[in-house]
This record gives structure tokens, C-alpha cells and sequence, in this order.
């Protein structure tokens, strides 16, 4: 965004939140591309995160205004506008202000063993809240887009399995060949257990909570005597709570794996270690093949910019690592063979 929509971003900020910003700093991580999110600064010294989002719902603007409401720990209120709402419209994309908490993001550490287990109190809090008929009629339900996400993931290994020479993604449709060449029994054994675990669901109904839907260690901020913040709940859900349960699982990103003494922290601080396998393994599976194929798509997009879908291939190389969450996937569904 140029400089001259950043300022009128933050006059807008000023006109609907009441809020006069000094100064506006563009924050660059994250995986998010339809948002734009700045570090802004009032006079008065106090620090908000400014974003502008253009893709997903409102929904998680809500959700934390509830979560806070009921006390949770760990959850930034969004800030409201002059006349209550929980954001505005700015050139058609949501425009929310949510005070800035912390500078130390879980993914630059150190994590102590007491941010492990606050971790694990922040969801188990989360998912302990009662789900109003607002929630409900707002959030979509964890995993019910896994049909949709299964169709795109054979689209994709189909026009990757033969790529034309002329293919205009150049040299980069021919290095993700390869890699999915790689692991292609892997996504056939991911897509054929997704599709029989979801009708065994069926049969097995299990309690919905809110989850976060992405509480992965880039969604989490570090604070003193082992606070912890988990921010971006733009993909919040109704879900069971292996949903998020499943991030503790190995950690979900190649490059920040979850040690098992980690993950043993966490749970403690969870309150308990009674999670369903054969839950998590369905959730790793179908964020597995979305993820795979998503970050494929936007490597192979040349309407993008070429340091984006750079990044995009290396993520791919990434989710079929020996750490990567394809891998992860596939081992959680073995596992769940070798119980049965």
C-alpha cells in the first residue's frame, strides 16, 4: 500500500475509532494475503494493530469481543468505533484496531515452560466458553469445507502430474512437479482418509466449542511470567477442540517443530491429555491437503509477485519435510491404523 493510503487509513482510524495516530510502521509477517497490517502509535504514546482485511468474516472480531467479555485470558478486545461497532468499512475491506500487547512473537522465543503451559490455559479457556446463538449462527464449522478442499487437491495433482512445457509458472510448475511426484502416494493416502474419517464423524458426534482455528506459534505473543496472547482469529470456528489441539501435535510448521516435552507442557497447562487420534488426525489431514495445495496455487499464480511465489514454493517444500506437516499427517494416520 502507498504512503498515501496508509494515511488515509489512519484518518479513517481517527474519524471512526477516535483515534489520533502518530505514527503507522507496516508489519510483514504473516501468511495472510489479503491483509495489510501496521503497528500505529497515538500521541499519547498507547500502540494498536491496524488492519485492513479482504478476505474472511467479521466473525473473529466478534468472537474476541466475547472471549474477552467472558474473561478469558490471553485474548486482545478489539477496540470499538464511536457508535459500538467492531470495525469499519475502508474502500470495501474491514478496517479493526485491537490494542498491540506484545513486540515478541512465540516464533523469534524463547518460550519458557511457563508460556508452554499458558499456551495450554489460554485454549483450554477458550474452548471452554458457552457458545451463544450468536457463535453459532456466525462461525463456520471446522473442517465441513474438506470436500471442496479434497476436489481441488486431485485438480492440482492432475495438472501436476503431466505439466505442460509452455505452462506459463515457467520453471516452477516443473520443481512442483517433482515434489508432488515425491509424496503422491502420501496425498492419496491423505485424501482417501479424509473422506472415510468424515463419515466415521458421523457416527461419533463429539461436543463443538470456539477454536481459534490457527492457534499455530506465529499466533501467539510472549509477555512476562509466562503470559501468552493468541492474536488473528480470522479463522475462528465451531469445531471439537482436537481443531486446535492438533497445532500441538508436532507444531504444524516445518520450520518450528513442538518437542514432546513441549508438548507435554502444554497439555498440562490444557488440563488434560484425553484427545481423540483419530480427531486429530483428521484435522492434520485436511489442513495437510489445504495447506499443500494452496501454497502449490499461489507458487504457481504469475499474477503474483515472483517474491511471493517464492515463498509460496519454498512453504511447499517445507509441508513435505521431514518435519512438514504432510509428514505429520501421514504419521498421525498410521498411528491410527496401528491402534485399530
Amino acid at each position: 500500500m502507498t504512503e498515501d493510503g496508509a494515511r488515509r487509513v489512519a484518518e479513517q482510524v481517527r474519524a471512526s475509532f477516535g483515534l489520533r495516530l502518530s505514527a503507522m510502521r507496516r508489519v510483514t509477517h504473516g501468511a495472510d494475503q489479503y491483509a495489510s497490517l501496521w503497528l500505529a502509535s497515538t500521541v499519547d504514546g498507547a500502540r494498536y494493530a491496524v488492519k485492513l482485511s479482504g478476505g474472511g468474516t467479521a466473525a473473529g472480531l466478534a468472537v474476541t469481543a466475547y472471549l474477552a467479555g467472558q474473561g478469558v485470558p490471553g485474548i486482545a478486545a478489539p477496540v470499538p468505533t464511536h457508535d459500538g461497532r467492531l470495525w469499519v468499512d475502508h474502500d470495501g475491506h474491514r478496517l479493526s484496531v485491537v490494542p498491540w500487547v506484545s513486540d515478541q512473537r512465540a516464533l523469534d522465543g524463547p518460550m519458557t515452560t511457563a508460556h508452554w503451559r499458558g499456551y495450554g490455559e489460554v485454549l483450554a479457556a477458550v474452548h471452554a466458553v458457552p457458545v451463544t446463538d450468536e457463535l453459532s449462527r456466525l462461525l463456520p464449522v471446522g473442517g465441513a469445507a474438506y470436500p471442496s478442499i479434497v476436489a481441488a487437491t486431485h485438480a492440482m495433482a492432475e495438472r501436476l502430474r503431466d505439466p505442460d512445457p509452455a505452462d506459463p509458472a515457467g520453471p516452477v510448475i516443473a520443481d512442483l512437479a517433482g515434489v508432488w511426484s515425491t509424496v503422491a502416494d502420501r496425498v492419496r493416502t491423505l485424501t482417501r482418509e479424509v473422506e472415510r474419517l468424515a463419515v466415521d464423524q458421523r457416527d461419533r458426534p463429539v461436543p463443538f466449542v470456539v477454536c481459534h482455528g490457527d492457534p499455530h506459534l506465529g499466533n501467539l505473543l510472549l509477555g512476562a511470567d509466562g503470559r501468552v496472547w493468541l492474536i488473528d482469529w480470522d479463522d475462528a470456528v465451531l469445531a471439537p477442540r482436537e481443531c486446535d489441539l492438533m497445532f500441538v501435535r508436532g507444531g504444524v510448521l516445518a520450520f518450528a517443530p513442538i518437542t514432546p516435552e513441549q508438548q507435554r507442557a502444554v497439555l498440562a497447562g490444557y488440563g488434560t491429555t484425553d484427545v481423540d487420534p483419530a480427531l486429530v488426525a483428521w484435522f492434520l489431514a485436511v489442513r495437510a491437503l489445504d495447506d499443500l495445495t494452496d501454497w502449490t496455487r499461489q507458487a504457481l499464480d504469475t499474477d503474483a509477485e515472483a517474491a511471493d511465489r517464492d515463498r509460496a514454493a519454498r512453504i511447499v517444500h517445507g509441508l513435505v519435510s521431514p518435519v512438514g506437516l504432510v509428514t505429520l499427517a501421514d504419521a498421525a494416520l498410521r498411528d491410527l491404523a496401528a491402534r485399530r
